[in-house]
């Protein structure tokens, strides 16, 4: 079954949308095996049947060399008297769910690492006794009340800000999408300094509604800026849209802290992005809206999917293309805000994993979504400690090794000669 006026966005040169979303589960038909979902059909190069669906179904037809042809995932075959070779769906399903179950036990293994390791030397007894039963002493004290919220709070900013860049990249069919390099994640910052700065609030169940504020502004000039004008917006126009206004978030928030010595003393590091000095309370005010824009973020994996074929599609699909777009845009803006608020700008996060996660999951936004919750957490602790070691007993802010990590990813997607929309 062809859908009639559905849009194909522009991919990548490794295949079309349709192709992939059938390679990766998402969409599988009978293409020259015959039987999918119910149909059959006959012919001098085997049946041909097009289904819409998961794929279950195997396709038969009769070649003309009397040979028969079974479709298992895609039902191809080449209609010459042989077989063709079957792949299993449910095989690939189970290796990426035990990919996604070592990710986990690697995030387990880097927060006893973050929690263990740090500019202070202290023996793993030690931190052990602080976990299971604290005295009170400084050491305890370092654990309990500096690493173990700074730990946490990575997990949420990292699955946060890798989430947030895997939906803006899914959303605008940008590959080079990120809260950073499109100025969301500035956008919050500004509204973190000026609440602040301007108006002396300092409570982060305050200051955190001026960053939702700043980032929905910001993706909103973004997307206009982006897409204006009769050649509409392509990947490197918006990212330029991005990192332009950007640069003037960013002006405005450097300007708004220069005129209070004090509080730019206090808020220097937050701005090059750092976990350092997060407090429990810190991390449970902040922890509420990281989980709602997660949750949320999470749901939108299906109709996401159905819009990766165009609005048309989309709609045919059962899709609503309003509903997904602004739920998809308060999401962003739940993850981009909390994180920035939590723990400042950092860029390239979003950016490097997602890529990362599809290179072997495919476009299928089911397997993309879990996957960047999962590695991004991941990449901003690894980072986070390794900024702790190589400083110490100072360390590096773990935006700038972020940075590091992520500006050679960057630089590569960049220069590619077809840089397409998703």
């Amino acid at each position: 079954m062809r859908l009639a006026g559905a849009a194909t966005p522009a991919m990548p040169a490794t295949g079309s949308p349709v192709r992939d979303l059938e390679e990766s589960g998402v969409l599988r038909g009978g293409r020259e095996g015959g039987n999918a979902d119910g149909g059959d059909g006959d012919g001098r190069d085997g049946g041909r049947g097009d289904g819409l669906g998961d794929g279950l179904g195997d396709g038969r037809g009769d070649g003309r060399d009397g040979g028969h042809e079974d479709g298992h995932e895609d039902g191809h075959g080449d209609g010459r008297g042989g077989r063709s070779r079957p792949t299993r769906p449910g095989r690939r399903s189970a290796l990426l769910a035990a990919g996604l179950l070592a990710g986990l036990a690697a995030l387990v293994l880097t927060a006893m690492v973050s929690v263990a390791v740090g500019s202070r030397s202290v023996p793993l007894s030690t931190v052990l006794d602080a976990l299971l039963a604290p005295d009170g002493s400084t050491d305890h004290t370092v654990v309990r009340s500096l690493r173990v919220p700074r730990t946490l709070i990575g997990l949420g900013v990292g699955a946060a800000l890798g989430l947030a860049g895997a939906l803006m990249q899914s959303l605008t069919r940008n590959p080079l999408a990120d809260p950073g390099l499109l100025g969301v994640s500035q956008g919050a910052m500004f509204g973190v300094t000026a609440a602040i700065g301007l108006l002396g609030l300092t409570s982060p169940t305050v200051y955190v509604w001026f960053a939702f504020a700043g980032s929905a502004v910001a993706a909103t000039l973004v997307y206009a800026l982006g897409f204006s004008g009769r050649s509409g917006g392509g990947p490197i126009r918006l990212t330029l849209a991005g990192v332009a206004l950007g640069m003037v978030f960013h002006a405005a928030s450097s300007a708004v802290l220069r005129m209070d010595n004090a509080t730019f003393d206090r808020m220097r590091f937050w701005l090059t992005g750092s976990l350092a000095g997060i407090t429990g309370d810190q991390a449970i005010r902040f922890a509420p809206f990281l989980a709602a824009g997660l949750v949320l973020g999470l749901t939108l994996a299906r109709p996401l999917n159905a819009l990766a074929l165009g609005d048309d599609a989309g709609r045919a699909l059962g899709a609503s293309v309003a509903r997904t777009r602004g739920l998809t845009a308060v999401a962003i803006t739940l993850l981009c805000g909390a994180a920035t608020a939590a723990a400042g700008p950092m860029w390239f996060v979003g950016l490097a994993v997602p890529h990362a996660v599809r290179a072997f999951t495919g476009p299928d936004q089911r397997w993309v979504l879990p996957y960047t919750v999962v590695l991004a957490p991941l990449v901003l602790l690894a980072s986070d400690v390794l900024g702790r070691v190589i400083a110490a007993p100072g360390e590096v802010q773990v935006g700038i090794m972020c940075a590091v990590v992520g500006a050679p990813v960057f630089i590569l997607l960049a220069r590619r000669r077809r840089l397409a929309a998703l």
